[in-house]
C-alpha cells in the first residue's frame, strides 16, 4: 500500500455524507445514522442542528436515548444511564461543583472540557449531511466509537 492511498482513504472519511431529510429530523428531532463507519446521532433543538459520536464518552451510554434539558444556559443532552450532561453545541461534560469550605456557597455549573467528539451538520436543499470532524485532539467519546461498541449495522 503506497502513502497515497492512506492520504485517500483519510480524506473520504471527512466528505459530508447524506443522512436524511431535513422534514424527517424536524418531526423526531434526532436521528442516528453511520457516517464512514462512526455511528452518530444528529439533533434538531431550538432550530439549530447537533451531530457527535453516539455513545457516551463515560461509559458507552445511548446518547440518543437521552432527553435534551437546558443547563446554566447551554442545551444539554442527558445520558440515560448515569446522567451525565453533554453540551449540544460543544460536546463539553457538564457538572455542578459547590466550595465545601463555604457553608453558603450554592452550586454552580462547571465544565470538564470536551469530552464528546462533535460533528459538522449542513443542510442543502432539505438534504442533512454530517461531516465527520477533523478535530486532531482524543476525545474521550472516541474510545466507545470503535467496532466493538457498535450498536447500529451499517449496509456495508
Amino acid at each position: 500500500m503506497d502513502l497515497g492511498d492512506s492520504e485517500q482513504d483519510d480524506e473520504k472519511k471527512y466528505t459530508s455524507v447524506c443522512v436524511g431529510r431535513e422534514d424527517d429530523i424536524r418531526k423526531l428531532e434526532r436521528m442516528t445514522a453511520v457516517v464512514h463507519d462512526r455511528e452518530v446521532v444528529i439533533f434538531y433543538h431550538k432550530g439549530e442542528y447537533h451531530a457527535m459520536d453516539i455513545r457516551c464518552y463515560h461509559s458507552g451510554g445511548p446518547l440518543h436515548l437521552g432527553e435534551i434539558e437546558d443547563f446554566n444556559g447551554q442545551s444539554c443532552i442527558v445520558c440515560p444511564w448515569h446522567k451525565y450532561k453533554i453540551t449540544l453545541a460543544t460536546g463539553e461534560g457538564l457538572y455542578q461543583s459547590i466550595n465545601p469550605r463555604d457553608p453558603k456557597a450554592r452550586p454552580q455549573w462547571c465544565s470538564k472540557g470536551v469530552k464528546q467528539r462533535i460533528h459538522t451538520v449542513t443542510v442543502d436543499d432539505g438534504n442533512i449531511y454530517v461531516t465527520l470532524s477533523k478535530e486532531p485532539f482524543k476525545c474521550d467519546s472516541d474510545y466507545f466509537a470503535t467496532g466493538d461498541f457498535k450498536v447500529i449495522q451499517s449496509s456495508s
